[in-house]
């Protein structure tokens, strides 16, 4: 017996087969092959087509397959993980009618901040648990202004992950957790957010039917059954937001557990018992995977847009041409902490949440053409990449979130030991890494749906630590250095 998971990141799609008693897997691949395309028309957008995703899932799956050496028949429930926020819509005929604005675009900041203060902050923040901000429901804001005669064409709106379960089953739905990533849930009432609604203006209709995020959410169709070379009536049995799905698939489930991440962004995701919100927003409150009214459990979630991504233009521009990750780690490695006095701030992807939502960019700050190589630009990436992530915990701990030890995947930027080091350093924190990812954790997910495993104890006793990485006293003196001059850098910006 078998369980599919798929993750709809916005660099590419990755798809694990899991082998549900052992928990082993047994199969993954990824498509496309090198970065997918994120199309920014104006300084401030990112767009990507919802169509697009559909054919790298296809080819993800038949890949995963194929490798697996498994047949599609035995495959007993899928799980979805999708990058969260981003804003898909679609007519009558389920035509996807542009281009999904992505949750790295900062085009709607103006209509969530106006609409916090017209609906109120003190009520926004005990209700909603955030700011409007820059999250879906302010992205179809922006719609309904500059686009009219399209939005009068919308009939439903989805998260990404919405729109994969739509054309794996035919039925639009949602969660409560999707809708609280949109900014559309009212935790104090359980229900759809009126205030939202009606100071936008939106109509009901358009928002989904509410499903489970465990549980029966639709079955394949044939046509599409053949497609993924999967049997037709195939159970979709667990759909989250990537960072829900990246706690869960480190068993982050309860208060004071935590969990971080370092793809394209980066985060760090809390659990909390209660329902609680920064009072600036900087960092944002959603309802986790296994949230309920009668036993709240809410995602506390940092996020730092410039990661990856930061990672990936030093590679392309600063890198000779056949540079790996690997070698330009060692390279980073050949450089002493602190980059000679080089500091980077990694803000180069749209408006950052835990900055109030300024568009700050990407800066370089101390280059001496004498004395910095593209080494130092290496390392100085990677330590502005963990600073940010100091910054943001700081201000989860003035929430009263105590931070003990972070739990990270085996996979992205956590396969840097620098990132590692410093992260543990910087923070006093110890770093637990685990041998899981993302689509690993969407397949258990979709076991626990289909009621497979009787418990998330149980679907992750075959979690495996294979480091820990605790912080190096003289080391960690030296990164705390370091920060202490990123930080009086960054706040001449800000």
């Amino acid at each position: 017996m078998y369980l599919l998971g798929c993750d709809i990141g916005c660099s590419s799609v990755k798809v694990s087969i899991v082998e549900a008693e052992s928990g082993i897997m047994v199969g993954a691949d990824y498509f496309p092959k090198t970065e997918a395309p994120i199309k920014a028309s104006h300084i401030g957008w990112a767009e990507q087509n919802p169509d697009d995703w559909w054919f790298y899932v296809k080819n993800a799956i038949r890949g995963a397959l194929g490798k697996s050496g498994i047949r599609g028949e035995e495959i007993e429930a899928i799980g979805i993980a999708y990058q969260m926020h981003g804003l898909v819509v679609v007519d009558k005929n389920r035509t996807v009618l542009r281009p999904s604005i992505i949750w790295c675009d900062s085009r709607a900041v103006a209509y969530g901040e106006r609409a916090f203060r017209s609906i109120g902050e003190n009520r926004c923040l005990s209700h909603l648990l955030n700011s409007p901000g820059n999250f879906t429901a302010a992205r179809l804001a922006w719609i309904k202004e500059y686009e009219p005669d399209l939005y009068r064409s919308i009939d439903k709106i989805m998260l990404p992950g919405d729109y994969i379960a739509m054309r794996m089953t035919g039925e639009i739905t949602t969660t409560i957790s999707g809708l609280s990533e949109g900014i559309f849930w009212d935790f104090q009432d359980n229900c759809l957010s009126e205030d939202i609604m009606s100071y936008f203006g939106f109509s009901h209709d358009l928002i989904p039917k509410l499903c489970d995020t465990f549980g029966i959410q639709g079955e394949l169709q044939g046509s599409v059954a053949t497609e993924l070379g999967l049997k037709k009536g195939t159970p979709i049995t667990y759909r989250a937001g990537d960072q829900c799905n990246n706690a869960l698939s480190l068993n982050v489930l309860n208060p004071g557990e935590v969990a971080a991440t370092a793809g394209t962004s980066g985060v760090v995701y809390g659990v909390n018992g209660n329902l609680s919100a920064d009072r600036l927003s900087r960092v944002n409150t959603f309802a986790h995977v296994n949230h309920t009214k009668e036993n709240p459990r809410l995602g506390v979630l940092l996020c730092i847009n410039g990661v990856g991504i930061l990672n990936s233009w030093v590679k392309k521009t600063m890198m000779s041409e056949g540079t790996t990750y690997d070698q330009q780690n060692l390279l980073a490695e050949s450089v002493p902490i602190g980059s000679d006095g080089l500091s980077i701030l990694p803000f180069g992807n749209g408006a950052e949440r835990m900055l109030q939502n300024k568009r700050v960019d990407c800066t370089i700050f101390g280059l001496n053409f004498n004395i910095h190589t593209a080494a130092h630009i290496a390392r100085a990436a990677q330590e502005g990449i963990v600073f940010s992530f100091k910054y943001g915990m700081d201000i989860m701990n003035e929430m009263g979130i105590d931070i003990q030890a972070i739990r990270v995947g085996n996979s992205n930027m956590f396969q840097s030991p620098i990132l590692r080091e410093a992260l543990a350093g910087v923070t006093g924190t110890v770093i637990e890494m685990y041998d899981t990812n993302g689509a690993v954790g969407a397949a258990k997910g979709a076991g626990i749906g289909a009621g497979i495993y009787h418990s998330p104890e149980e679907a992750f006793a075959s979690l495996k630590k294979i480091e820990e990485i605790e912080p190096d006293g003289l080391k960690a003196d030296r990164y705390c250095g370091a920060f202490e001059v990123w930080k009086e850098r960054l706040e001449k910006m800000i």
